[in-house]
């Protein structure tokens, strides 16, 4: 009797066998998918463009140009057009961190830059629309210290890196990053500028100078 009632559900166990493992393929695939999206740079969809900026997020920093005739535009917009670009830059840098660095300070570091300055961003953006509507941007790459600090950018460089030697990478990337957008800040804070523009400068001066300092410290402790 117990040979015939194998006999008759031995073909049910094969069934099922068979559906389990082919569950446990499709959750493997499934979790190899996941594992290998999380080494891909992630993507800027924080700050989307607005009408009187460029979106210059698909083009490597370094390569950038000034727009055509921001040189002549009222320089309270080339300085919001050109910061804008620039703490995009920083942010796209910043959002590598999460998944490439080793010293989980680095990555509260990163944290503060992206929300920081995502709102500066948004103030700027505030202030451009009500001074300035929706005129072409004003990106002007010449204005003190934006050249520099693009140049010192590079994604592409960053990208395949991982944990100590991209974190040192990272630092020294940031760190002239940083100082551009203070020289930038500190030539706004030198004209006849809107208060609270000035004020926006004044923040990023004190916020990215402190981090600098940082930032120097780790760059001499991690390079041990």
């Amino acid at each position: 009797m117990t040979g015939i009632c194998l006999c008759a559900i031995l073909p049910s166990i094969k069934l099922l066998y068979s559906l389990a493992m082919k569950t446990l393929l499709a959750v493997a695939a499934v979790s190899l998918a996941i594992c290998a999206g999380c080494d891909r740079r992630p993507v800027q969809k924080d700050i989307p463009p607005e009408h009187g900026t460029m979106d210059q997020t698909k083009m490597e920093h370094s390569e950038m140009t000034s727009s055509p005739g921001a040189a002549d535009a009222p320089y309270e917009m080339q300085f919001i057009d050109t910061m804008i670009v620039h703490h995009q830059g920083a942010v796209d840098a910043a959002q590598l961190v999460a998944t490439r660095a080793q010293h989980k300070e680095l990555k509260q570091l990163a944290k503060s830059i992206i929300s920081n300055q995502q709102q500066e961003i948004a103030e700027m953006r505030g202030l451009r629309t009500a001074w300035f509507g929706d005129r072409p941007p004003a990106i002007n790459i010449d204005l003190p210290g934006m050249r520099e600090a693009m140049e010192q950018m590079d994604i592409e460089k960053l990208d395949p890196l991982k944990e100590n030697a991209f974190d040192l990478e990272f630092i020294r990337q940031m760190i002239p990053h940083h100082e551009g957008a203070v020289t930038m800040a500190k030539d706004l804070l030198a004209h006849d500028a809107n208060a609270e523009l000035k004020t926006v400068a004044e923040n990023i001066i004190r916020s990215q100078q402190s981090e600098i300092e940082q930032m120097r410290e780790w760059e001499k402790q991690w390079s041990k």
